[in-house]
């Protein structure tokens, strides 16, 4: 079973930066699919950011420009580097590991945005 622990999350003013780490607990890292979702209150989860196992790294528009994903192999860990934070950012952040067509989930950092 893989485990996926997001850390970094909490409270930040707008315009602010956050950087979120998820730490992997499997072997099968540097092959793997890694991204992150977002749900805010009242509404469905989202892709905001993926990485795959070449380096190719994909974002929700809302985010293009202000957020980075990358990952470092040799830790196990995908990071997400959040800048110029908005109030609409608020949300639970879900790391996500996909291997073998199987997906597998942290348990959500929260990130607030206060205006």
């Amino acid at each position: 079973q893989v485990q996926l622990v997001e850390s970094g999350g909490g409270l930040v003013q707008t315009g602010g930066s956050l950087r979120l780490s998820c730490a992997a607990s499997t072997r099968f890292f540097s092959i793997a699919t890694v991204g992150w979702y977002r749900q805010a209150p009242g509404k469905q989860r989202e892709l905001v950011a993926s990485i795959t196992n070449g380096g190719n790294t994909d974002y929700v528009d809302s985010v293009k420009g202000r957020f980075t994903i990358s990952r470092d192999n040799a830790k196990n860990t995908v990071y997400l580097q959040m800048n110029s934070l908005k109030p609409e950012d608020t949300a639970v952040y879900y790391c996500n590991l996909r291997l073998v067509g199987m997906d597998h989930w942290g348990k959500g950092t929260l990130v607030t945005v206060s205006s």
